[in-house]
Formats: structure tokens, sequence, C-alpha cells
């Protein structure tokens, strides 16, 4: 059977090749592409821009002739992919249509009712390899798809609201993620690779999604893969695509387990001294409260022989009032001033992953902020603004304070002020987050580098100077010199 994957981006590089680089290739729809694939089914993607039209679309429906499409979104795509999907069921009202993802699973509400529109057939509720097969294979023998686990399925007026099955435990048994479909949508191809290291979080952290992610299924939501897999997979990405030189290991702490972490760490330093050239990796890091100096001494010494040469570090809000009463974090700042200290001297870098315009931040938590990033120095501050996602905690919040009033505006969020605060404007967030990286490194960096932050930052704000930006970044020397700049 003929499936094909719609994928919309509105920080698009290009409309030939959206995708800037290797690392931007996503990974739920690849796993499914790859499982599908692997029980005999075609498979072709499509992405859309905000600039696509339905030409673009109706030529790829055409080439392909797919029996069944399928759609993921998180919140800031929803309105855009339901507007494609809306334009597919009228025009080829034949082809089955099946939305899954993150929005989806934690906030089924408003695709449940579009779905009651007649814009989609199934949603996918979890985890979604396993459900696609089932539906491929129904779709195949001309059945009404029915009593298939995580699916909620539109028969004539009425929904079949299936049951989710448990969260897939052994992720060494999924084929390795589709990159191939990615290609030619890549504008950089030579650039850094990217790999998920296990699914699932122990935190429950206010403005994440991970709390409500893991009640959509029963059983262990935690799970990593074996380092002998990651490491069998890094090698395969290698062979295919000789000129990655460096992974970002996606996983949502590195130090989830500190026994797993130290032996793929062992496997990875083995892999790198069978490399004609080591590998380098970075991957994110969650600061536990109170670690033994000797315990984080040891895992940061690993992680250094083996060539991880960044962590990635969410400091969220320098004000430990914030993150402990708003975003629901223990750690003390001089928790993650030690740990960074820690991992300096055995030559990690490290950057900080920092929120501004969370729910009950004054200007006065913002300069505590800025205080601890100039105390501590990461290498790169990575900011953000704080939106807050319906099926999160901080969206319920903010709604029980009367902080959403309307629709919130999509458009380049992370990037634009969305909540007008007591104590902490809107049009201040807005001007402090352009701003901000000044803040942290004026007289700790040279001044063209910081410049070069507070530019980057300006035209992310909004979608048509993000346009502008991306076409200057696709120029090669441009982009590197860009690349490099940002990450010193």
């Amino acid at each position: 059977m003929k499936v094909l994957f719609i994928y919309t981006t509105q920080d698009a590089q290009s409309e030939s090749k959206p995708l800037q680089r290797q690392e931007d290739i996503p990974f739920g729809i690849s796993y499914i592409s790859s499982y599908l694939k692997k029980n005999g089914h075609a498979t072709d993607l499509l992405i859309l821009t905000r600039s696509s039209n339905h030409a673009v679309i109706n030529n790829a429906i055409e080439r392909f002739v797919p029996q069944l499409i399928c759609f993921t979104a998180v919140a800031s795509e929803y309105a855009f992919v339901a507007g494609v999907a809306k334009y597919i069921k009228n025009a080829y009202p034949d082809i089955f249509l099946l939305i899954g993802g993150t929005h989806v699973t934690i906030y089924p509400e408003e695709a449940l009712k579009d779905m009651k529109e007649n814009y989609f057939d199934a949603l996918c509720i979890g985890e979604g390899e396993i459900p696609t097969l089932e539906l491929v294979r129904q779709l195949s023998e001309k059945k009404q798809p029915s009593h298939i686990l995580n699916l909620w399925i539109k028969k004539d007026e009425n929904i079949e609201k299936n049951p989710t099955r448990p969260f897939l435990e052994d992720l060494d048994s999924l084929p390795f993620p589709d990159r191939e479909m990615w290609q030619r949508s890549v504008h950089f191809p030579d650039t850094n690779g990217h790999i998920l290291l296990g699914r699932g979080c122990p935190y429950l952290c206010s403005y994440c999604c991970n709390h409500a992610l893991r009640k959509a299924s029963p059983g262990k939501y935690v799970r990593l893969r074996s380092p002998e897999n990651i490491v069998k997979e890094i090698e395969d990405v290698v062979r295919r695509y000789p000129g990655t030189r460096s992974f970002h290991m996606e996983i949502e702490t590195f130090g989830v387990s500190v026994p797993w972490a130290l032996h793929l760490c062992s496997v990875l330093e083995a892999c790198n001294k069978r490399m004609p050239k080591p590998l380098t990796f970075e991957v994110n890091f969650r600061i536990v409260p109170k670690v033994k100096e000797e315990e984080l001494d040891t895992l940061f010494s690993a992680m250094a022989r083996c060539n991880i040469r960044r962590i990635n570090v969410g400091l969220e809000s320098g004000s430990e009032k914030i993150r402990r009463e708003i975003l629901k974090r223990e750690e003390s700042n001089e928790d993650i001033l030690r740990a960074v200290q820690s991992a300096k001297k055995h030559g990690l870098k490290v950057n900080f992953y920092v929120m501004i315009g969370i729910i009950g931040e004054t200007f006065n938590d913002f300069q505590e902020t800025i205080s601890f990033c100039r105390l501590s120095q990461p290498d790169v501050v990575e900011l953000q603004v704080f939106f807050p996602y319906p099926g999160c905690d901080l969206y319920s919040l903010a709604k029980e304070k009367g902080l959403i009033r309307s629709e919130l505006d999509t458009e380049m969020e992370r990037y634009k002020a969305t909540l007008d605060l007591q104590g902490f404007s809107k049009k201040q967030i807005q001007r402090q987050s352009i701003l901000f990286e000044y803040y942290v490194y004026r007289g700790r960096k040279p001044l063209y580098k910081v410049l070069l932050h507070v530019a980057a930052r300006y035209f992310r704000t909004s979608y048509s100077l993000n346009k502008f930006y991306r076409k200057l970044t696709s120029i090669p020397l441009f982009y590197r010199w860009k690349e490099y700049l940002l990450k010193s």
C-alpha cells in the first residue's frame, strides 16, 4: 500500500528545501515510515510551507497516488494542517486521512471537532508505529477500519474511540528512522546528524508536554535504547552520509540512568576508535538536586573521553522561585553552577536553555536570570519566549489567571511575546528577548558576536523577517559563518 506523509513548517529554509540541516529531520513520522517499509509498504513525503499552494499538493498526490495520507502536528501547526486536510478531503474524498502527533495526543478535542466536520478519518493518540501498520493492513484488505488501539476512527456520524495500547518498551525492535525520504529537502546535507537515544522523561515540568504524554498510554513511559543499537545506527548514518562528523543525541536527559549513560560512553569511545576521524556529540543534561560531586565528575569524565563536546542544560529561569513554584523544578542555582563548573573542568561546553515571559515572572525575576547567566557564563544561551501549549499544565494555569482571552497567535511562537504579565508587559518581554545575549555577554565576548546573536533573535520575531533571514542563511558561506559564531 502507498502512504504519503505530510509535514508542515513555517520556519522553512526555502520552498524547495525547507529543512536547513540533517538535525532538523523529525523522528515521529521517520520511524513510522521505516516501520511501514519494513513491512512491505511504500511511503513518500511532502513538506509544505506557508508559501505552498494547492498545485504542490495535487502534484504530489497525483504522482504517488496514495491510499492513506498521514499528518502530524504540534499546536502551532495544527490550524494550517487542518486547512490542508480539508482541501484534500474535498478534492480527493477516497483517500483516508490520519492525523497524529503531540498536539493531537495531549489535546485531541480540537482534532475531534474537525474529524466530525469530515477533515480527518482518524486520530492517533500516542505512539503511531503499530496502529498505523494495523490501519494500512485493514485498508489494504478493503475493510472499514475498526478496533485499532490508539486510533479514534470516524464511522458515518459516530466516532469509535479505541483505548491506547501500552507504550512500546523494546525500542531496539524498531528499524532505524527513515532519513532517506528527507534528503531532497535538506538545504545543507553535510551537517550534524541526529539520533534518538530513548523516549519519555521521568520529570513532570509544568511547561513541558511530557507530564501529559505519559498519561496517553499505560506501561513504562521512560525507555532507553541499548548502547549497542545506538552505535549501530550511528555507524549506519556515517556510512550512508559520509559528511556527518557530529551528532546531536536526542534524549530528555542523558543522566536518566547513570549506569546506562556510562555504558553508552564506553561504547561510543570504542566506536570512535574504529573511525578514521573521531565523531563528536552533544546531548541534553538535567541537573539533579544535591547530586554528589564525585558522581558528576565520573560521568563528565566518561562523556569527555567519548567525545561528547557539549551539554544542553535547561536553566529556564535564574529565579529559584519561578523554577520551583511555577515550573516544578527543584534544582537550586548552586546545584546548576556546581554542575556547570564540573562540566567545564572536563572540557565540555555548556549551553543553557532559557525561557522568558513565564507565567508569574516579573521583570525582577528576569533580571535574576540575566545575573545567573552572567555568573555561570555558559558558552551559548538559547532563549525562547514562553508559549502556553494546550494540554500542558501551564496552559490551564494561564486560562485560570485570565491571561488567554482569545485564540493565541502561533506565528513564530517561542520567538514572539505571547502573554501580557503583571509586572512584565508583553512589550518588555519582546524587547528583553531580543537583547538578552547582549545583557549576558557584554564585556565577555567580542561585540560583533554578541550583536550577531541580537540580530538573529530580531529576525525570528515575525514570519516575514524570518523568511528574509532564511534567504540570507541559504548562502553557504554566510550559513557556515553564522553557525560558527552562534556556537562560540
